[in-house]
């Protein structure tokens, strides 16, 4: 979950929720990987939160890949041989990119309209959500149609839509809301480049009707300027880790400013 969540800092007592782990358990695991330099500790105000030691899990499984099975490649290449098949291929013209948040009704419908527009001859789009609304989030509609947006194709998707031999072979897949990134995803075929762009739920603002338009406002906003920032990367230039390192990135942009 933190790898899928990195380059995020979770606090703990969100990652117990998440696993159904009792927080007395879940201690006992953290301190162990802590123990072992896979994991950071963090502390703001009163809470503790956990990130991944990226640069230690890499050497953990440089050593599994490489120094632990050498003399032996009968055991290691079925394993290693996967890891070059299907890797995204940086020179091709049109890209597919999957958004995923936890309803697909508001904030990875933004993502997918605006990277659509900003960049449609470049990029095909798609989104999903891992529990889907049976509808769109009216508020998140209203806001696409004041954006000059055309609304008319869109609709919430389950991302078990995109999992089945039919579906497209992603080269980005996103999400863009935490819960979604805690979740369990599918094992993507064609190892596609995924990022964590994680935003506050426009959704649950409360208040007034025009306070709650407004965060559905802010949530546009900040997706449109980490979009524009990626479609202005130089995607036939970079190479892979140089182009994962960009979009984790952008996923760091601050939401406040973004949306301004």
């Amino acid at each position: 979950m933190l790898m899928r969540r990195m380059p995020d800092k979770v606090p703990a007592g969100e990652i117990s929720t998440a696993l159904d782990i009792k927080p007395s358990t879940l201690s006992a695991y953290l301190s162990n990987l802590l123990d072992a330099g896979l994991l950071s500790q963090t502390r703001v105000g009163t809470s503790l939160r956990y990130s991944v030691n990226v640069t230690n899990v890499q050497e953990m499984l440089d050593f599994l890949l490489l120094d632990c099975c050498r003399g032996r490649p009968d055991m290691c290449s079925p394993l290693a041989a996967s890891f070059g098949q299907g890797m995204t291929d940086m020179s091709q013209k049109k890209f597919n990119v999957l958004f995923i948040c936890t309803g697909n009704s508001a904030r990875s419908i933004f993502a997918e309209t605006i990277l659509r527009e900003l960049a449609g001859d470049r990029f095909e789009v798609f989104s999903a959500g891992t529990k889907p609304s049976s509808e769109l989030n009216p508020m998140a509609v209203d806001v696409l149609r004041q954006k000059g947006h055309d609304v008319s194709g869109l609709r919430a998707k389950n991302v078990r839509e995109f999992t089945g031999e039919d579906a497209p072979k992603f080269d980005f897949v996103f999400t863009v809301c935490d819960q979604a990134a805690n979740e369990d995803c599918p094992a993507w075929s064609g190892q596609p480049i995924s990022a964590h762009w994680g935003m506050v739920d426009p959704v649950k603002a409360t208040g007034s009707d025009a306070q709650r338009s407004l965060a559905f406002q802010a949530a546009y906003g900040a997706l449109r300027n980490r979009i524009s920032a990626f479609t202005a990367l130089p995607m036939n230039t970079l190479d892979r880790i140089s182009l994962q390192k960009a979009v984790d990135d952008i996923g760091q942009m601050n939401e406040e400013d973004a949306s301004t």
